[in-house]
C-alpha cells in the first residue's frame, strides 16, 4: 500500500436545529402571587385524585384478602372448576387495574386541559 496524502477529516452532524421560542404562559412565568395560586390550585386537584384512586385500589383490591380471612368459607368456593381467590386476584383484579389507570390518566389530563383553557382565558 501506498502512503498518499491522507483526506482531511470532516465532522458530520445532524441536521441544522432551530430554535423554537418558548409560549409565555403569563403569570406563570413570571412566578408571581397568581402564578403559584393557579399552580397549586392544579398540584391539589392532581393530588385529590390519587388519592381516589389510591383509595378505591385500597378499598377494592386491598380488601380481598381480609374477605378471605373473615370468610374462612371463600376459599372453598369454586367457580368452573377454579377456586374463587385465584379467579379474583389472577383474573378480574388486572383488567380492573387497566380500568383504574385509564380513569385515571383520562381524569389527569382533563385536569391539564382545563387548566391550560384557563390560562388561555387569562391571557387574552
Amino acid at each position: 500500500m501506498t502512503e498518499g496524502p491522507r483526506p482531511e477529516r470532516v465532522r458530520v452532524t445532524g441536521p441544522p436545529r432551530r430554535h423554537t421560542p418558548r409560549r409565555r404562559t403569563g403569570d406563570i412565568d413570571d412566578e408571581t402571587r397568581l402564578g403559584s395560586v393557579y399552580l397549586g390550585s392544579l398540584l391539589r386537584e392532581q393530588l385529590r385524585l390519587a388519592a381516589r384512586t389510591i383509595l378505591v385500589l385500597v378499598v377494592t383490591v386491598g380488601s380481598l384478602p381480609l374477605a378471605f380471612r373473615v370468610f374462612p368459607g371463600l376459599s372453598e368456593v369454586t367457580v368452573l372448576g377454579i377456586p374463587l381467590a385465584w379467579l379474583l386476584l389472577g383474573g378480574l383484579v388486572y383488567p380492573f387495574l387497566v380500568l383504574l389507570g385509564w380513569r385515571y390518566v383520562r381524569r389527569a389530563e382533563r385536569n391539564e386541559r382545563d387548566f391550560a383553557d384557563l390560562l388561555g382565558e387569562i391571557e387574552r
